[in-house]
């Protein structure tokens, strides 16, 4: 019923940046958390960037300064705008919503920061 599609993934190099897009279809509450995680190769998967139920953002330390996020006026979008890519940002991207209980997660996107 719900479902979270990632674009804008790709290669760059160290310095550049990268906007990526999360479209949600469905029923979506207004209530909603909606965000950004990443996981690196050998790494758990990390919160980047979320808009929380409450209203608040909320950013890694790591991306602080570097990325911002976003949404539209429907709380059905959300972007990630990267800028000064690192090395270790390289990671597969994934667009994260909850509502009502449950919690939705896009396919991926992947993201490669080469130095």
């Amino acid at each position: 019923q719900v479902r979270l599609v990632e674009s804008g993934g790709d290669l760059v190099q160290a310095g550049g940046s990268l906007r990526l897009s999360c479209a949600a279809s469905g029923i979506i509450f207004s209530a909603n958390a909606m965000g950004w995680y990443r996981q690196a190769p050998g790494k758990q998967r990390e919160l980047v960037a979320i808009f929380t139920r409450g209203g608040n953002l909320l950013y890694a330390e790591s991306v602080k300064g570097r990325f911002t996020v976003s949404r539209d006026n429907a709380k059905t979008t959300v972007y990630l705008q990267m800028n000064s890519l690192k090395p270790e940002d390289t990671a597969v991207y994934y667009c994260y919503l909850a509502q009502v209980g449950k919690e939705y997660w896009g396919q991926g996107t992947q993201i490669t920061v080469s130095s």
